[in-house]
């Protein structure tokens, strides 16, 4: 299995270095060289007898072809997952049984509750098998990696919790100043590991994720630096966010194609759904739910991809995001894989700061995809009316984005909730009335010494943060 870049410039390389390097050096993004067919043979995923892990191995073999054996497979999906039969008691820990539970809200409306991992979020399905995949594939070839990380919330928590202590990274993670709640702070900051290290730009997430393209656009900087990144412009972030597709999908399979409803800002989690689809899984529409930085509604809607100046700061801050990065994986697949056409598209996107899709590749978008926006006051609406009625579920507010603007359809809908509700206290609180609790395993973390350092929205001041502290410098 080989790796492909959207904009069609760089070698084609393997899985292991697809995921290792994050970007490809033309400033494009990965994407597999054809799709994985019949991934799971002739018959459908049995999600009464398959665990979540066995699901995540047949994955994980399918995409990494030649570059992992099928014994290494197992092992790291085990690893990242929990198997009952070699789990060891931090790993059992670390999931529910079920690892992404479908609870029912509704006749035909599921929740998918995508946050019990370590750091409470949805990026927790992702990160902890990069950490596995980065610590298999760093000891083969004897390695070191800085890994850098831009967030608007969750990404930075799950990156910290899937790799602190571990020997061969020093994990680099860029927060945008007064936009992310206390808790998600603090799992950045407060991990005590060594080889994390927290910045706080001065800058919304778009100027955090300017700063890390900007350090991979350098060449020579990203060689000295080992450079990688786990935001979801890594191949791996996509490729095991689908799993829990695969297998919601798979448990709802009698009811015909099912409906997803994704809250998103990045498009990394919507374009996962449409990797489930195309390998397989039984997907209709998958629905993308904004708030008021609504780039991607606008795109749709529009057919002009159209950054505002600056992005919103809302009641679900991990979506306040203008540019989203994985959109250019969807686009690459609507214009027939044209590497060259996506690349003209991305260089008048930076200088102009808007594109217009060609017509063909916007019919292909609005049959694999719809979308609508909420505003702040309908997420919060959205939130008490939940709480308070017949169903009496809490959410968070990006997962209320995604229950607001995806109600009224008469289809099998699962709504993804990406984080638990005690993430957000305030807003939560706000909506309803009552303030959520963490579990009991992270009661102290408001406790916790924080250490984080501060820095200008500049990326060369960054640049110079990571010659100081990267142990994989050279």
């Amino acid at each position: 299995m080989r790796y492909l870049s959207t904009r069609g410039l760089a070698p084609p390389v393997s899985f292991l270095d697809a995921v290792l390097a994050g970007m490809a050096p033309d400033g494009g993004l990965y994407v597999p060289e054809s799709w994985p067919q019949s991934i799971f043979g002739a018959g459908p995923i049995r999600p009464a007898l398959d665990t979540f892990a066995e699901t995540a191995r047949v994955i994980l073999a399918a995409f990494a072809g030649a570059d992992l054996s099928p014994e290494e497979a197992a092992q790291l999906a085990d690893e990242a997952y929990w198997s009952p039969t070699v789990a060891s008691a931090e790993t059992a820990r670390r999931w529910p049984p079920a690892v992404t539970p479908l609870v029912q809200i509704d006749s035909g409306d599921w929740i998918l509750e995508l946050f019990r991992g370590p750091s409470l979020s949805f990026k927790d399905l992702a990160m902890q098998l990069i950490g596995a995949l980065y610590d298999l594939a760093l000891s083969k070839r004897n390695l070191r990696l800085s890994v850098v990380c831009a967030t608007s919330g969750d990404t930075g928590g799950a990156a910290v919790e899937a790799l602190k202590g571990r020997e061969r990274v020093d994990l680099f993670v860029l927060l945008p100043k007064g936009r992310v709640s206390d808790v998600q702070r603090r799992f950045m900051t407060a991990s005590g590991a060594e080889n994390v290290h927290a910045i706080e730009i001065a800058g919304d997430f778009d100027d955090c994720q300017r700063i890390v393209k900007a350090m991979f656009s350098d060449r020579d900087f990203a060689l000295r630096a080992a450079l990688s990144g786990v935001n979801s412009i890594n191949w791996a972030r996509i490729l095991a966010q689908s799993i829990y597709f695969h297998v919601a999908a798979a448990a709802l399979s009698a009811a015909g194609p099912v409906a997803f409803v994704v809250p998103t800002g990045n498009f990394g989690d919507a374009f996962s759904g449409f990797v489930a689809k195309k390998t397989g899984a039984s997907i209709g529409k998958i629905v993308l739910a904004t708030n008021s930085n609504d780039i991607l509604a606008r795109a749709l809607a529009t057919g002009r991809y159209d950054r505002a100046p600056r992005s919103h700061a809302t009641v679900s801050p991990a979506m306040d995001i203008q540019v989203a990065s994985n959109f250019e994986r969807i686009l690459f697949e609507a214009m027939r894989r044209d590497g060259e056409a996506v690349r003209r598209l991305y260089e008048r996107f930076s200088q102009s700061g808007e594109f217009d899709i060609p017509p063909h590749a916007l019919d292909y978008l609005r049959t694999e995809f719809s979308a609508g926006s909420a505003t702040d006051a309908e997420t919060l609406e959205t939130m008490r009316s939940r709480w308070s009625g017949g169903d009496g579920y809490m959410m968070c507010p990006h997962t209320a984005v995604g229950v607001h603007v995806g109600a009224g359809s008469d289809a099998a809908r699962v709504f993804l909730a990406t984080a638990h509700p005690a993430k957000f206290p305030d807003t939560v609180e706000r909506a309803t009335g009552v303030r959520p609790s963490l579990p009991p395993k992270f009661a102290d973390m408001l406790e916790r010494p924080e250490r984080m350092d501060v820095a200008p929205n500049d990326a060369e001041a960054v640049k110079q943060y990571i010659r100081e502290r990267s142990r994989a410098w050279s």
